[in-house]
């Protein structure tokens, strides 16, 4: 398997003096317990738990004292407990709340041990029948693979190279406009980008995409708090993929008769699973980003793969040479959260878009992005810069002139003005670009600060 970039967060965390329990969330699938055993391979002794398997749950369900369920643990898996290089990893721990429990006494009384803890459907868990000890244990989340990730399983390392160079030679920028499309099409699940390195057959994966939907649908009932929501949650993973980055209401969903109440449950159920993230708008221009919880938000879904494959829109997105004329430009926009979200390892960090204060504004742009103390603008489409009316209105009331639309074409910055005459600059990315977003804000805002001073 391919390496994912969460590793070298798995490394920060291990050589900290103040480490705690890692729990490591994410929703199925995306690849959890292979980058821990990859992990695995720079301590002396690894130990994996399954607590789907009775024999390994029997070790945190027997009445031991902490002392004794640690000489257990080495003792049943044969493994020495002197040599305090050796990670424990615990995998669906969701299956014994004790196991949970002992996260705690890692922590206070086994420091020296490395410990990470993983589970399907923890999210979904997490204060309700499960309680992490707070203040005691430490989170990441893993996400599909990235771009930069997908070109590592490629084995296309001269590229990885060159894209650490700001701004991006020329001479690299149509092969990397290809490979994005590719990635946009196939998308970050990592049975998928597997297949597809073995196979290099678009059509063999759709038996992957199936068989991972189905098996989110098989999921429901463990979640689901009754047979009433369990349906509801079934019809929003089944008709969801259609509606990937539109602004949705939870009323009628999909032209169900499913109310309000029941149909926000089932959303947020799915949210908590990582599977859907309700992407909300924001209102001003400035910090803190503070969303507008009570207006519509957009719909963003785990994986742009599992969208083109489900919404039927695969053909669409291998044949099209300009993303941002997909589907409305929803999937060039969805692909842009992907990336972003990818690029973000914390839980707490969430997407958002612009829209006016008045509730009937026609006004959006697509995200907002926040960097140091700033809310930058992030646009994504094709087309030439005058056509960015949102964007315009964004930046005639921002405190600051940095603006950024992603698109097709090579990285650039160039001056406009907004319809009123304020002056700003844009820096535009191409798509393959946007998991480099720090970066590139970094450099450009400097550059044009240098500008200025001049």
């Amino acid at each position: 398997m391919f390496q994912r970039d969460l590793e070298k967060h798995l490394v920060i965390w291990s050589k900290r003096k103040d480490r705690k329990p890692l729990v490591l969330r994410g929703a199925r699938q995306v690849g959890k317990t292979t980058v821990v055993e990859t992990f695995s391979k720079q301590f002396d002794q690894y130990i994996y738990l399954n607590l789907e398997i009775l024999e390994d749950r029997k070790i945190f369900e027997s009445d031991y004292t902490f002392d004794e369920l640690l000489t257990a643990l080495f003792l049943f898996k044969d493994w020495s407990k002197s040599i305090n290089n050796t990670l424990i990893f615990i995998d669906e721990i969701q299956n014994s709340p004790k196991a949970v429990s002992s996260l705690r006494y890692f922590y206070e009384m086994a420091g020296n041990y490395f410990v990470i803890a993983a589970g399907s459907l923890l999210e979904t868990l997490i204060d309700k029948t499960i309680s992490f000890p707070v203040g005691r244990v430490e989170y990441l989340v893993l996400r599909p693979c990235s771009f930069k990730e997908f070109l590592g399983a490629m084995n296309e390392m001269g590229l990885i190279n060159v894209l650490q160079e700001i701004p991006i030679p020329s001479y690299a920028h149509e092969k990397l406009m290809n490979l994005f499309r590719y990635y946009t099409l196939i998308g970050g699940m990592p049975e998928a980008v597997q297949k597809f390195i073995e196979s290099k057959d678009i059509h063999s994966l759709n038996h992957v995409y199936e068989s991972l939907v189905i098996s989110y649908l098989d999921d429901v009932e463990k979640y689901a708090r009754n047979n009433t929501l369990s349906g509801i949650i079934r019809f929003v993973i089944e008709h969801s993929f259609s509606f990937a980055g539109s602004r949705i209401k939870f009323q009628g969903f999909g032209n169900s008769k499913y109310k309000y109440r029941e149909m926000s449950e089932a959303f947020r159920t799915l949210e908590k699973a990582l599977l859907v993230q309700l992407v909300y708008p924001v209102t001003d221009t400035r910090l803190p980003v503070t969303p507008a919880m009570a207006r519509a938000p957009k719909l963003q879904l785990v994986d742009t793969g599992l969208v083109n494959y489900m919404a039927g829109l695969q053909k669409s997105v291998f044949g099209s040479r300009v993303l941002s004329d997909v589907y409305e430009g929803r999937i060039a926009e969805h692909i842009t959260g992907q990336e972003i979200l990818g690029s973000k390892p914390s839980f707490l960090f969430k997407l958002n878009f612009w829209t006016r204060e008045k509730n009937d504004a026609s006004a959006e742009v697509d995200f907002v992005y926040p960097f140091h103390d700033l809310v930058i603008p992030v646009e994504v489409k094709s087309g030439s810069a005058g056509k960015l009316r949102s964007l315009n209105e964004f930046m005639d009331r921002s405190p600051h002139p940095y603006a950024v639309r992603i698109y097709s074409g090579m990285p650039r910055t160039e001056p406009l003005y907004t319809r009123t005459g304020n002056k700003y600059s844009l820096l535009n990315l191409p798509f393959y670009l946007v998991h480099k977003l720090d970066a590139y804000l970094d450099w450009f805002t400097r550059k044009e600060a240098t500008k200025s001073q001049k």
